[in-house]
């Protein structure tokens, strides 16, 4: 019962959080969005800074638990790497709120997104390494680019998140699953082992 009380007050402050920001958001807003009492919140939480960071706590670790899922499945290291970045790249398309304006987004939740990919940065970084080193144990991976890899993917994913919270892909009537495919078989290609062509028979 307690987990699922506080588990409720995560849910409803996200929900509040994306919608109108942390600034706009009150207390007593969380307690008659959950049907709760201001002492019931205080219960679990300290404040209102303390369900935030509990909010960006849980969508970070759901993030890691589907990378977590695709590190560990059987799939060849490529398709591995493949799947590992589209989820990656999801993560910004995911958090955005369906039916508000850009500019809305931007004014109250681009604090909440940035910490939300900081965060699982520090967490996803030793299993990307993982899925990278499988690559390079199987001869799929130049060794030299695999260890360019890891900051790479970090700049080139901040630049992806910038654009798209910028609306720039929306602008341009560029298609956002387009660009991901684009840039993630670019970066794979660019980390595959260069095989010598089969010499020419007789």
């Amino acid at each position: 019962m307690v987990s699922k009380t506080r588990d409720k007050l995560i849910d409803v402050a996200r929900q509040l959080f994306a919608h109108k920001g942390i600034e706009n958001t009150t207390m007593n807003d969380i307690a008659a969005a959950s049907d709760k009492g201001r002492r019931t919140i205080y219960t679990y939480f300290k404040n209102k800074r303390d369900i935030y960071n509990a909010v960006i706590e849980r969508e970070s670790d759901q993030l890691i638990s589907r990378l977590r899922l695709i590190k560990d499945s059987g799939l060849d290291p490529v398709e591995k790497l493949a799947d590992y970045l589209k989820v990656r790249f999801d993560l910004l398309n995911d958090a955005l709120p369906r039916h508000d304006t850009l500019f809305q987004f931007l004014g109250r939740d681009f604090r909440r997104i940035d910490r939300i990919r900081r965060l699982a940065l520090v967490k996803e970084m030793d299993m990307f390494r993982q899925v990278i080193a499988q690559g390079v144990a199987s001869g799929d991976f130049d060794r030299e680019q695999a260890g360019r890899l890891p900051y790479v993917e970090s700049m080139v994913f901040q630049g992806m998140d910038y654009c798209n919270m910028r609306g720039f892909f929306q602008e341009y009537e560029i298609d956002n699953e387009k660009v991901r495919d684009d840039v993630i078989s670019f970066m794979i290609k660019g980390l595959l082992v260069r095989r010598d062509p089969s010499p020419a028979n007789g």
